[in-house]
């Protein structure tokens, strides 16, 4: 096949791409540029898409001995991922930028130029595998459940999967993968994971949220309505947090309390004891499959809401264009703008990005 491979400056894709020339596919290095911040370097190991990066992928590019470009995604970027994580904060919903830039960038606008131009399939160093089923092509997880990425995956539909290629699903870890690099005298064999959210690198998110939104302070209260403290904007705050509150009253059992939710349009955040963030349901109308929709449209699955959280047993039901999924014991902290990835097995079966969530605890007032 004509492969090619997204090569992020990491150990991970650069072991992807030398592995599809080792299947003797015509492959070809790309690096996306997702900033036109031309001078941004690594600062640790946080962040990626860097200046240091570029140069990292295209030396391993180099003594792979393959073509090797970069292409400007920054504008893209900037509307689909970063305008997007700024919109759902100010709407209080927490969003997952990660699952997003797969969605619009990496295997919708990357994948579509790569078809355009006459390649068969776009290879990452995701670690997630793709099997032949009885129904078409299917995403599961990874042989290593530590390093598995088929959650950030799960965004993917079937088309989209029938031109990806994963050479890394079926190693048994990371340090493999790391040996390997060293034994290819890949220089980023052991160059440290990237964290945290790309365009943030500093990690700073509440910081880099209010220089584009701006502080506005509000109100915090319990569950009863009484003002409890507040706080200097709306945005900084996601569901089941717990530090930075900065309460002006304990509550009357003296336990910690934690974010249960947050009301842009007041300007307002909801706290409340740890029970009260058992949610019960959980629904949303935004919703793919990877692969073949599920036959019925009621069915048993396992749910995951966060990308390393344990998948949880539970009953999915489609009706009237929402997707809504009851789980057998309560999830802990949902917030809406979550994404909820649902499996059946090691299966990726498809995803919703949570907009409704009901309690597990009544509110007494």
């Amino acid at each position: 096949m004509r492969i090619l491979a997204a090569m992020s400056g990491g150990v991970d894709s650069a072991v992807a791409a030398a592995r599809a020339v080792d299947a003797g596919h015509d492959v070809v290095g790309v690096h996306l540029a997702l900033s036109r911040a031309g001078g941004t370097l690594r600062a640790g190991s946080r962040g990626c898409c860097t200046v240091e990066d570029a140069l990292d992928a295209r030396r391993a590019a180099d003594r792979l001995g393959i073509p090797f470009y970069v292409w400007d995604f920054s504008e893209r970027f900037r509307d689909d991922v970063v305008a997007d994580f700024i919109a759902e904060y100010q709407a209080g919903r927490t969003p997952n930028p990660c699952m997003r830039c797969n969605e619009k960038i990496k295997f919708a606008a990357l994948l579509e130029r790569a078809l355009e131009l006459g390649f068969d399939a776009v290879c990452t160093g995701h670690y997630a595998t793709l099997v032949d089923g009885p129904d078409g092509l299917e995403l599961h997880r990874a042989s290593d459940a530590a390093k598995d990425q088929s959650y950030v995956l799960g965004v993917l539909t079937g088309e989209q999967l029938a031109h990806t290629y994963f050479p890394l699903g079926t190693t048994p870890s990371k340090a493999v993968v790391r040996a390997e690099a060293e034994a290819r005298g890949l220089s980023v064999a052991q160059k440290p994971d990237s964290h945290d959210i790309c365009f943030i690198p500093d990690g700073d998110t509440r910081g880099w949220l209010a220089e584009r939104v701006g502080a506005e302070k509000g109100d915090i209260l319990d569950r009863s309505g009484a003002v409890v403290g507040t706080h200097e904007g709306a945005h900084a705050f996601t569901v089941g947090q717990r530090r930075g509150l900065q309460l002006g009253m304990p509550a009357p059992d003296g336990k910690p309390r934690f974010v249960l939710e947050v009301r842009p349009v007041t300007n307002t955040v909801v706290v409340g004891p740890k029970e009260a963030l058992a949610t019960a349901q959980i629904a949303g109308e935004r919703f793919t499959w990877a692969g073949r929709p599920p036959a019925e449209t009621a069915f048993h699955c396992d749910v995951q809401i966060r990308a390393h959280s344990d998948p949880v047993p539970a009953r999915a039901e489609i009706s009237d264009g929402v997707l809504t999924v009851t789980p057998q014991s309560p999830f802990d902290g949902v917030a809406p703008g979550q994404t909820a990835v649902l499996y059946s097995g090691t299966r990726v079966l498809g995803q919703f990005t949570i907009d409704r969530t009901v309690s597990a605890a009544p509110i007494s007032v």
